[in-house]
This record gives C-alpha cells, sequence and structure tokens, in this order.
C-alpha cells in the first residue's frame, strides 16, 4: 500500500518539538520522522510516512497540542507513489567509511579497501545507511569502545536496517539482540543480516523498545545501541538501565545538539554518567556508562 507523507517547514525550535510529539500524540503512528535543515536561515523540514495516514483534523489538534495550543505550521499530506523511494535515494550514494568499518552498496564490493570491515547495505524500506550523522557517530562509538573492551552481550535498539547490529556483530564476534517497531524493519534487516554473513550471532524481533520477554529477562547487556529520537530515548531511560550491565557502554543517538542536555540529565538521574560525547553537525552521540 502507498505511504502518506507529512511535510511542514518550521524554526528550528518548533519543529524539533513537533517532530519530537508526533510519536506520542497521532494514532496509528508514523512509520518515520525526518528532521532536515531546509535553510542556512534556521529553517527545518519534518517529514514523516503513515500507513494509514490520521485524518486531517486529527493531525491538526495533534500539533496544537505539542505547540501548547498556538497555531501550527502548515503542512501537507501527500500519497507517496507506489515505488521504492530507498532505493532511488541509494541509487548514487557512495559508500562510507567511519573507523574501521566500510558501509557500502553490492555494487561497490570492488570498493572494499584492505583491512576495512565491511558492512553491506543495499535498498531497502528502512533507516540506516552510514551515511547520517546519527548512524555515522554510532559506529565510530563501537570502533572506540572495541578498541578498549569486550563486550559479551549486545542489544540493538531501533534497528531499522540492522547497520548497527551487523557492526557490532563483525567487530565483536558476540550474540546481538536487534528490535524494532516496524515489521518492515526487520523483513529488512533480516535480508541485509543473511547478506553480510552474521545470521548465527544476530536474533531480530518486533518490538516497541525493551518490552519482550527475552530482553526483559536479560539484565546483562554490556553494549546498547539506541539510535532512534530523543523524546523517546528520555521515555526508555529507566528501561534501558535496567538492561545495561554493570561497567557496560550504552551508545545513545538520534539526538539533535540543543536536545542533549535533556536526554543527558534523564540518564545521570538513572545514576549513569557520560563517558564520551561525539558531536556530527547538527547531531550528539552519547555513550554513556554504569
Amino acid at each position: 500500500m502507498p505511504l502518506t507523507a507529512l511535510r511542514l517547514t518550521a524554526p528550528k525550535a518548533i519543529a524539533e518539538t513537533l517532530a519530537d510529539h508526533l510519536d506520542d500524540l497521532l494514532w496509528p503512528p508514523p512509520l518515520s520522522v525526518a528532521l532536515i535543515k531546509a535553510t542556512d536561515g534556521g529553517e527545518w523540514d519534518v517529514e514523516a510516512h503513515f500507513d494509514p495516514a490520521p485524518e486531517k483534523d486529527r493531525i491538526t489538534r495533534a500539533l496544537t497540542e505539542a505547540l501548547n495550543g498556538r497555531t501550527p505550521p502548515d503542512f501537507t499530506l501527500a500519497v507517496l507513489a507506489d515505488r521504492d523511494w530507498v532505493r532511488q535515494s541509494l541509487a548514487g550514494l557512495a559508500p562510507v567509511r567511519a573507523g574501521r568499518f566500510f558501509v557500502h552498496g553490492t555494487h561497490d564490493r570492488a570498493r572494499i579497501p584492505g583491512g576495512a570491515i565491511s558492512i553491506q547495505i543495499d535498498a531497502g524500506q528502512a533507516f540506516g545507511t552510514g551515511h547520517h550523522e546519527t548512524t555515522m557517530g554510532c559506529l565510530l562509538a563501537l570502533e572506540q569502545i572495541a578498541a578498549t573492551s569486550r563486550p559479551r552481550q549486545v542489544l540493538d535498539v531501533g534497528t531499522g536496517s540492522g547497520v548497527l547490529a551487523i557492526a557490532a556483530a563483525k567487530r565483536l564476534k558476540v550474540p546481538v539482540n536487534a528490535t524494532d517497531n516496524d515489521p518492515v524493519a526487520i523483513q529488512v534487516a533480516r535480508a541485509n543480516v543473511r547478506a553480510n554473513g552474521v545470521a548465527p550471532l544476530i536474533t531480530l524481533r518486533v518490538a516497541h523498545g525493551v518490552r519482550h520477554a527475552s530482553i526483559v529477562k536479560n539484565h546483562g547487556y554490556d553494549l546498547i545501541f539506541a539510535n532512534i529520537l530523543a523524546r523517546p530515548l528520555i521515555h526508555l531511560a529507566p528501561d534501558l538501565n535496567v538492561c545495561l550491565a554493570k561497567g557496560g557502554n550504552l551508545v545513545l543517538s538520534g539526538i539533535l545538539n540543543p536536545q542533549g542536555q535533556s536526554v543527558l540529565a534523564a540518564y545521570r538521574s538513572c545514576g549513569l554518567v557520560l563517558r564520551r560525547r561525539i558531536q556530527l553537525g547538527d547531531w550528539t552521540i552519547f555513550v554513556i556508562g554504569s
């Protein structure tokens, strides 16, 4: 079924607020939410994809609620043609190097540098190709962590394309539990996991956050990735803290720079401490530990 895209443009602070609240205020929730810098003058685009889409007046009410009663910016709803938009958008993307990791499509296998850890991610209907700063920051954090410690069990929350789960499995050669609340993302991740030859190490599950029996009963993850959005990260702080093993590392991403202190405060309130901060463009990646 074709997706419906919601699009709006607003000053940065308003765009951030709306992007943060769409998941909480709309039902059905969006399959994805993107926040993209539109101009040098401070305007940002928000784009959300739905299947099916809420009614337009319900969206207006949700946006108004997110802005505490203020009039929201104008938005458009457009049904996307039934085509593989991700495949089209990735067709011209060059490979990405992040530390030892080399993220590439099938067509760039011949360009893998010697000594690099190859991660093949072809077009699919899920986030995570390594090109976005949020994903690249997580890969850099993984390389830094792997250089000084040896995690035994890894959890990837909101796995998308599976790129971080694949990177962890290839770099650490340990079991990885990967979840996403979107069944389509899990299908895409499963194909990518097989293509990269790490299927025996990675278990993929549809789950909201860490709400799955197999995750809840395991409180011994010494490396957890959560590359999602700031607001869900704040809500997940207590749950992720419970899942993190003593001395483990928690990598948080999907955080715009101005949102960093709010996210950090939520995890500090759980007794966790900041170990490393990576800033790439408009985005902040935290490595937090117990």
